[in-house]
């Protein structure tokens, strides 16, 4: 269970990303792809507790999470530290980078080492709508440049 904790981490990560960006722009598109970011990546994450409580597993800490956790928290102290169009372009650059880095994380290491059918059904949903997220933050990057 511990690529469904490394999963769960890297969503908890992304709606602390987008809780900031609701705290801090004024950008309507900026905005609205965070309340994205908040809704989908909680029903992600709720699906993926339901499902490890179904199975009886415990999603399991490990170096790979905690490695997550602290990079995070050092990009959350950077963009609390910026506003205005400096800090609308530094987080979409990092949805943008960060949607790249989960959905190949996703595609090709998480969906070929899952046992579980229905745990690899869910990471296959998931995948999807994060590569519309990727889409999203191409384009959220394009127009803020």
């Amino acid at each position: 269970m511990q690529i469904a904790h490394i999963a769960y981490t890297a969503g908890l990560i992304d709606i602390s990303y987008a809780e900031i960006a609701m705290e801090i722009s004024e950008n309507a598109d900026v905005r609205e792809f965070a309340e994205v970011m908040l809704r989908d990546h909680t029903a992600v994450n709720d699906a993926a507790l339901a499902l490890v409580e179904k199975l009886g597993g415990t999603p399991e800490d490990n170096a790979t999470s905690q490695t997550l956790q602290n990079q995070a928290a050092e990009k959350r102290d950077e963009l609390r530290a910026l506003t205005g169009m400096a800090f609308d372009k530094a987080y979409a650059a990092n949805e943008l980078a960060y949607h790249q880095f989960v959905n190949e994380t996703v595609e090709f290491t998480f969906i070929p080492a899952a046992q579980n059918e229905e745990f690899k059904a869910l990471l296959g949903v998931a995948l999807k709508t994060f590569q519309a997220h990727e889409g999203h933050a191409t384009k959220m990057v394009a127009g803020l440049n």
